[in-house]
């Protein structure tokens, strides 16, 4: 397929094979278990034009993602600004947020990314809970549990037993995009697909779901603490 690669084949119970270019721009092929290799080919050979620019994008954004060093003056976002970082001698807590901006104590700089990690999933775990709550109970919602997971590819997912899970990472998008979120994952537990009647379930909880959703898909690759936190899988939600 000259230039086309390749990179991953997943096959499984689905009837079409399907095409997606993830994060990293690799080439991820979705086919039916018994699907011959020629017959996945032939589809990637048809859809190369289509490949390319989409893999071009991919990359073009991936270059954008800072490659973090967790020095002083480096910015990090939360709920959709950006602060910079200070390094000090006398920090306590190793790393804390002023309010203007974050605070790591000198000492700990090597552990930097493992401490952003934690502050950011804990800070996700103050602020999505009740953004969960207050739409479940505005639309009489059941739900059982709220997971705040490390999914570096997942903005959030819901179980038929009424688990929600939502990624670390959202705490550093803007409130409006976390509402979105929380009402697509919330809608899923009323309708268990992505059907006109989903989305209608959606555009009831939070009417303006279509410009946040918008902002996650131009922006949510900047959502993380570095281009080596990028994998090797593609965006969902």
């Amino acid at each position: 397929m000259n230039d086309i690669t390749i990179d991953k084949i997943i096959r499984s119970d689905r009837r079409s094979i399907g095409i997606e270019i993830a994060r990293d721009a690799s080439l991820i092929v979705r086919a039916p278990k018994k699907t011959s290799l020629e017959a996945i080919e032939k589809v990637v050979s048809a859809k190369r034009e289509w490949i390319a620019e989409k893999q071009q994008i991919m990359r073009q954004r991936l270059e954008s993602i800072p490659n973090r060093a967790f020095t002083g003056g480096e910015t990090f976002p939360l709920l959709g600004k950006e602060y910079p970082l200070f390094i000090t001698e006398n920090a306590m807590p190793h790393l804390s947020f002023s309010g203007t901006k974050f605070v790591l104590k000198k000492r700990y700089q090597g552990q930097a990314r493992r401490l952003f990690f934690v502050w950011y999933r804990k800070k996700a775990s103050e602020i999505i809970p009740p953004r969960v709550e207050h739409y479940a109970r505005l639309h009489s919602i059941s739900y059982k549990k709220i997971n705040i997971s490390w999914a570096a590819n997942r903005w959030g997912s819901a179980s038929s037993q009424g688990t929600l899970n939502f990624s670390w990472r959202l705490v550093m998008a803007p409130i409006s995009v976390i509402d979105y979120v929380v009402a697509h994952e919330l809608a899923h537990l009323v309708e268990q697909n992505h059907s006109r009647r989903f989305w209608d379930k959606v555009l009831d909880m939070y009417p303006n779901y279509q410009r946040a959703r918008q902002w996650l898909a131009e922006n949510g690759h900047t959502l993380t603490l570095g281009r080596q936190d990028v994998v090797s899988d593609p965006e969902r939600l």
